[in-house]
């Protein structure tokens, strides 16, 4: 266990990345005294250079102590349950194991319960080796180690470990796309993982949100200098309506006679909502927010096809929010909510397959398409979701950029700036990808894909015989290596069908198309709630 046993690489690569630190400490201090430098070399920017190296090196050093922290913490635990008789009651073990997170907090100066939540998440990041590699190589931080922790509790030992295998293990199948763990900030790295969870639990999200809707609540908490904190606990839809809410008529106020920013807008209404004052004043100026035109909040809700008919309980995905019931997404779709979009996609692939809509114009369907590719701004890092951003040419129009999706992608308003003032490059965008970015320094970030997959198909709608593959599971579509000639039939063999992958993008027939609602079957949606 811990050093002694196996962690003689982790110390080698900390005396690795000390080395490289030292080395990097030594020709800055050769460039700030002026020797060994060459009139072509520029003393400025090299030394910018090295600090961005040094930080590259610091965040793997941190990985790498973080490792060695969470060994030794589980480590201590167990040698300390080791030192008890082997038939020692139960209550030996149990304060045992409090003596030694109650010594691990001492040393630590931390909490009793920091102490406590540290053992459990290091326990569980020893006990999954390709995610305590990643931390112990440095190719991780700890935080995102955390976030791997949180999310595969509550699942058993093969479920955490297809989930690792998916994040981790390029030879997994069907290995998550695009940038690696460590190259995601946290959020959109527990944003993956999250919604991975949510698709791959044994125990639908259905029968876990009807169990969580008993907990809602709301929470108040006093804060310093004459400010609180009040949260509400809610379904995500219902939630997801209020911040579009707010968000939208902080839009409609904004204006030249406004000083309040957004951030400070948003409070406002929802405390003058709630309490009825019919103002939103802060500012010496009463505004009567019930007169303000609201926005419509556009929100896109993807929702597998089988989910929509009623047909399978797998998860759909509301914009900005994350993995919803299928029987929410169905509501939000069946109510003819003015401010939600459904957006279908393919069985075969979870590829969308179209945005619904009243109006059919060409720019705002682009646009919508755009959001549903990009999700957020593309920018690295960035957790920009609002329907503020901007839809942008990743090459110049009047450069001969082209307005096509692979020449799009989302951008918000500061990185839109950036973009055009600074040497930060996006790389071409698919209809698929959103575009990667190289630094002004040549570092390049890799886009954040999305993770697609094939949904889950209903029982009644299984190939039958031959046309089934070999080691199926229940419930999940293994058909993507297959032709479409080997798919289940879609759509009838007839003359008067039309296959939309033949339609120009100007033709009418689009219109008439995109402005014609789904059709839901009661009886199907009835049976499974």
């Amino acid at each position: 266990m811990g050093i002694g046993t196996g962690g003689a690489a982790v110390v080698e690569g900390l005396e690795s990345s000390m080395a490289a630190f030292r080395r990097l400490i030594q020709e800055d201090t050769a460039l700030a005294s002026g020797a060994c430098v060459g009139t072509d070399v520029d003393v400025l920017q090299r030394r910018y250079e090295l600090r961005l190296k040094r930080l590259e090196v610091v965040k793997r050093l941190e990985g790498q102590l973080a490792a060695v922290k969470a060994r030794d913490v589980a480590d201590a635990v167990e040698i300390q349950h080791a030192l008890l008789a082997p038939d020692a009651p139960v209550h030996e073990r149990t304060y045992a194991e409090m003596s030694a997170v109650e010594e691990i907090a001492g040393v630590l100066t931390i909490s009793s319960a920091a102490a406590g939540a540290l053992v459990e998440h290091s326990r569980r990041i020893c006990s999954l080796p390709l995610v305590f590699e990643a931390l112990a190589t440095g190719d991780m931080p700890w935080q995102h180690a955390r976030i791997v922790a949180d999310e595969t509790e509550g699942l058993d030992g093969a479920g955490a470990v297809a989930l690792v295998a998916h994040f981790f293990d390029p030879d997994a199948p069907q290995p998550a796309r695009g940038a690696a763990p460590g190259d995601l900030v946290p959020s959109r790295f527990r944003a993956k993982v999250r919604g991975w969870r949510e698709r791959h639990h044994p125990e639908s999200i259905q029968k876990r949100h009807a169990k969580s809707t008993a907990d809602r609540r709301m929470e108040y908490t006093p804060d310093k200098d004459g400010m609180a904190w009040v949260s509400l606990y809610l379904p995500g839809d219902t939630a997801c309506a209020i911040w579009n809410r707010t968000t939208a008529t902080a839009r409609g106020l904004q204006g030249p006679d406004e000083p309040r920013t957004l951030t400070q807008l948003r409070p406002d209404i929802a405390a003058s909502l709630l309490l009825g004052a019919g103002n939103t004043t802060q500012t010496g100026k009463s505004t009567k927010v019930g007169k303000v035109p609201t926005p419509r909040a556009d929100v896109l809700v993807t929702v597998p096809v089988f989910a929509l008919l009623g047909a399978t309980d797998e998860p759909a995905v509301l914009d900005g929010f994350g993995p919803i019931p299928a029987s929410m997404a169905r509501k939000l779709v069946a109510d003819g909510a003015d401010s939600f979009y459904r957006v279908l996609i393919d069985p075969r692939d979870g590829a969308p397959l179209e945005i619904g809509r009243k109006n059919y114009r060409l720019t705002e369907a682009i646009k919508r398409w755009i959001r549903l590719r990009d999700a957020k701004c593309t920018f690295p890092g960035c957790t920009n979701r609002t329907p503020d951003n901007e839809t942008d040419h990743l090459q110049a129009w009047q450069h001969g950029g082209t307005t096509n999706v692979s020449n799009l992608a989302q951008l918000c308003p500061k990185h839109h700036r950036l973009k055009h003032h600074s040497q930060w490059t996006p790389d071409p965008a698919t209809s698929k990808e959103p575009p990667g970015w190289t630094s002004p320094t040549g570092r390049h970030y890799n886009p954040e894909h999305q993770d697609a997959e094939p949904i889950h198909w209903p029982p009644e709608s299984w190939p039958q015989g031959s046309q089934w593959p070999q080691g199926a599971v229940l419930g999940e579509c293994h058909c993507l290596e297959a032709s479409l000639e080997n798919l289940p039939q879609w759509e009838p063999d007839d003359d008067r069908y039309v296959d939309l992958n033949d339609l120009q993008a100007d033709d009418p027939l689009w219109a008439e198309f995109l402005a014609t609602p789904f059709a839901l079957f009661p009886e199907a949606i009835g049976a499974r709630p």
